[in-house]
């Protein structure tokens, strides 16, 4: 089915999980190239600072205060979208919490809270989203991780949602175009990526968690969703990274056992935390964080070629072709343009 979407500077667009990380930014920058942007999250006062600030930029932007893990909120958002700006046009679900510790070890409540926002939030955000856009079509985008394909120790609710994303899209992709329901549905797998995600987390490990590197800024998640807001994708990295993840999957055993001696110590920082210190994964914290997190003290990539090339895929192919047609030609001694010639 062919999807026409609208530029991003025409658009409305829904973020969730808006005020803090991937999602401020992306709300940001969409409201910089245009779009008019209705940001979602728990914490008011920061989602009224980010509007604020869009505003005083010269864009328009509302917020909403909703819980993703509650249906009837997720519909206010829908409602003050189509209140405010008259439609939707992309549904960008991003909201999300964390938690550290071992599975046979996290209360069960905190389990199933994590997966009541993080898996539960992106469904009751894809039924709102599909409301409002199955009659003029649109963009449905939901943020997984480079992780939606693979697991690692210490966040096993964590990425278990992320795996359940990745199906649930899947599977909603299908449906709808066997319906000749005309919304695109993209798959955004970040990799780690630099926000205050994971000084937020609920940790169980004694100490402040932090993403495992390479890290990669969040401008690089934002770019992509917007590139899904603009042409259909099916399934896209943010972060180079990503796509080495997901081949750990031609040698899972392998994968473990480096998983098993790395990602434990990699997950950890220095610094002590005890499991009482705020955390939002039941309540909010009174500030979210911004853009970019405190515990990650290395190297952030601000550099995106592996991300470049999925978001060009012809122009990649076409590139790397070039580039094995010239080694060809060097191997063997041979001008590629007499070659072509002959």
């Amino acid at each position: 089915m062919k999807h026409r979407l609208l530029t991003v500077s025409e658009q409305v667009i829904v973020i969730t999980g808006a005020s803090s990380g991937i999602g401020l930014v992306t709300a940001k920058r969409a409201a910089h190239r245009g779009a008019r942007v209705v940001l979602a999250a728990r914490n008011e006062h920061d989602l009224r600072l980010a509007c604020d600030e869009i505003r005083r930029d010269g864009g328009r932007a509302i917020y909403v205060v909703a819980d993703v893990s509650n249906p009837a909120d997720v519909r206010t958002i829908g409602d003050a979208a189509i209140a405010e700006f008259g439609r939707i046009d992309t549904w960008v679900n991003n909201a999300a919490v964390s938690m550290y510790g071992k599975a046979i070890e996290l209360p069960i409540d905190d389990m199933r809270r994590q997966m009541d926002v993080n898996f539960w939030g992106h469904v009751y955000g894809s039924r709102e989203a599909v409301r409002h856009l199955r009659a003029h079509g649109g963009a449905l985008v939901n943020v997984a991780s480079g992780l939606a394909d693979r697991a690692i120790p210490l966040q096993a609710i964590y990425r278990a949602a992320k795996h359940a994303i990745k199906a649930f899209t899947d599977a909603m992709r299908m449906e709808l175009e066997k319906d000749g329901i005309p919304i695109s549905v993209s798959l955004v797998k970040p990799a780690s990526i630099d926000t205050p995600f994971f000084e937020k987390a609920k940790t169980y490990i004694g100490v402040e968690p932090q993403p495992v590197p390479p890290v990669y800024a969040p401008e690089i998640a934002a770019d992509v969703i917007l590139r899904c807001a603009e042409k259909p994708t099916r399934e896209i990295i943010a972060g180079g990274a990503a796509e080495l993840i997901a081949l750990a999957r031609l040698a899972p055993r392998v994968a473990d056992r480096y998983m098993e001696r790395m990602l434990f110590k990699q997950q950890r920082t220095s610094e002590p935390a005890s499991p009482n210190r705020p955390a939002n994964l039941h309540q909010t914290v009174a500030h979210d964080g911004g853009e970019r997190g405190r515990t990650w003290h290395g190297r952030t990539k601000d550099t995106r070629v592996v991300t470049w090339a999925a978001m060009r895929p012809a122009v990649a192919v076409a590139g790397l072709a070039a580039l094995i047609f010239g080694a060809f030609a060097v191997a063997n001694r041979v001008s590629p343009f007499k070659e072509m010639r002959l």
